[in-house]
């Protein structure tokens, strides 16, 4: 019987939560989802000195926010919980305990002045101190010890630390679904802490003891973590336990390609690298961007999907990602590219998604008044109007600013430009044309205006742009006429009259 996926996010609470932790929360959801599998969300709280307050909430507040709930976790408890480390305490020991009968693990007495002391000495000599079968018998544990003198330290309430019992002389492989067969040799490795003095384990320890209670079938998790993975082979071998199968993502690059991406390229480089704002780190959803923006740009870093699309809604990528199509290499971060991505979601949205949002800063902007008379039907199609020229929500504010407030000044440049002897006569003929229409939909203003250019056989150059220049304040803008229906007759021609009156100073 095939083995349910059941997978699992597993940051630690010691910050805000990094987008390239939100990537790998991610693929983990990608695949679980994929495969008719589970996405467990688990705190990993041991280290209580490097806690945060606020960091969990942060977590799941972004996981949220990005559109990736998870199925059991913290606030939605499933069978195999609880889901925060701190809350297993109780539970490790035992595994400990097993560990050190089965002759994998040991006792440690060593002092930090100790093994500082080791270490200084063996920088002195141009070597590097690893605590393992080269110097173990030499220092200060249960393996160099008695067990009479073993049980006496412990019985008198010297501090210890639990260590893993690295084999001498082997080389472990493994297998990574991303990376193929993975070898490590041991006499490089170090006798990891399994148990701290604390009484806490360490994250080995209870990662594995957690991913095996928890049915874990798949182990999806950031590239830092490949050295690990000798140490957790061997603790699922001493347990006598099936390990799951591991994938290391790639990491995330720098926009130079050179070095992981970090909290200060993105302060030096203006863009985000925090889902939220964490701190004084502002975060994408505060920078405008969609959350589906930043999922689909999260996701093709480092994972291709073979063709040639970039556009991917999440129930697309849930079809399409596979683990196979992860690359090994690091994935260089693009701010711009990031941008195009929310440019693209916001020409996409509709106007009744983007109208909150706009509603609000339109609000802010330009106070109550400016949208008293204007229904959110008028609202949603100025958003239309003026959204091909916006990468953010919060820049249709200022493209849309015409709309709301009647310009009080123009492009000199192109005033000068465009007002000609015979503009005067031209604006005044505009205005009793605009006076007379009954119909002011923007067709029935378009084929009247055109129909006098014709007939005064004047150019369209003569007339289309001191009339935008009159409506908007600049020669930009959407169509003509389409702005004039949604000002209105009246405003319309008090604009027209106010250009006048400030060209006549030319």
């Amino acid at each position: 019987m095939t083995k349910k996926v059941r997978v699992r996010f597993a940051p630690s609470p010691t910050g805000g939560l990094h987008i390239g932790g939100l990537r790998t929360a991610l693929f983990n959801y990608l695949f679980a989802k994929k495969h008719g599998g589970d996405f467990i969300l688990r705190i990993e709280d041991t280290d209580q000195t490097r806690f945060v307050t606020g960091a969990e909430e942060y977590i799941e507040e972004a996981l949220i926010w990005a559109g990736i709930p998870y199925d059991e976790g913290p606030n939605k408890a499933g069978d195999f919980g609880p889901y925060r480390q701190s809350e297993r305490k109780d539970s490790y020991a035992t595994y400990i305990t097993t560990l050190i009968e089965k002759g994998a693990a040991y006792y440690a007495f060593d002092t930090p002045e100790s093994l500082n002391f080791h270490r200084t000495d063996h920088e002195s000599k141009g070597k590097t101190f690893i605590y393992n079968a080269h110097n173990r018998l030499k220092l200060d544990n249960s393996l160099s010890l008695s067990k009479e003198e073993t049980a006496s330290k412990i019985a008198t309430g010297t501090p210890y630390v639990v260590r893993f019992k690295t084999p001498e002389n082997t080389t472990i492989t493994t297998s990574d679904m991303i990376r193929g067969s993975v070898s490590f040799k041991t006499d490089t490795l170090d006798d990891k802490v399994l148990f701290k003095s604390d009484g806490m384990p360490t994250y080995h320890l209870a990662n594995v003891v957690d991913d095996h209670l928890m049915q874990i079938s798949h182990v999806i998790r950031g590239e830092e973590w490949l050295p690990s993975l000798a140490l957790h082979t061997q603790l699922y071998q001493a347990f006598g336990w099936e390990a799951p199968k591991f994938a290391h993502l790639p990491l995330i690059m720098k926009p130079t390609g050179k070095g992981k991406l970090s909290k200060r390229d993105g302060e030096k480089g203006g863009f985000p690298v925090f889902p939220l704002t964490w701190l004084s780190s502002t975060g994408y959803k505060e920078a405008g961007y969609f959350p589906e923006a930043v999922i689909n740009f999260l996701a093709l870093l480092g994972w291709n999907p073979g063709t040639e699309q970039e556009l991917f809604g999440l129930d697309e990528l849930v079809a399409t990602f596979e683990l196979e199509r992860v690359q090994k290499s690091g994935a260089r971060f693009d701010p711009e590219k990031t941008k195009w991505f929310n440019q693209q979601y916001l020409q996409m949205s509709t106007a009744a998604k983007i109208l909150p949002e706009f509603k609000k800063g339109v609000l802010a902007a330009f106070g109550a008044t400016a949208i008293e008379n204007k229904s959110d039907r008028v609202l949603e199609t100025i958003i239309d109007l003026v959204k091909e020229r916006a990468t953010f929500t919060h820049e249709l504010i200022e493209l849309a600013a015409y709309f709301f407030v009647d310009p009080t000044s123009y492009d000199q440049k192109a005033l000068k430009k465009q007002w000609k002897e015979n503009t005067p006569e031209i604006v005044a003929a505009l205005t009793e044309i605009i006076k007379s229409q009954t119909d002011f939909s923007s067709a029935n203003l378009e084929l009247t205006i055109k129909n006098y250019i014709s007939e005064k056989s004047l150019s369209f150059g003569a007339v289309m742009p001191p009339l935008r220049l009159a409506l908007v304040g600049a020669l930009s803008g959407p169509h003509v006429f389409d702005i004039m229906e949604v000002l209105g007759k009246d405003r319309c021609i008090e604009r027209i009259l106010a250009l006048g009156n400030t060209a006549k100073d030319l």
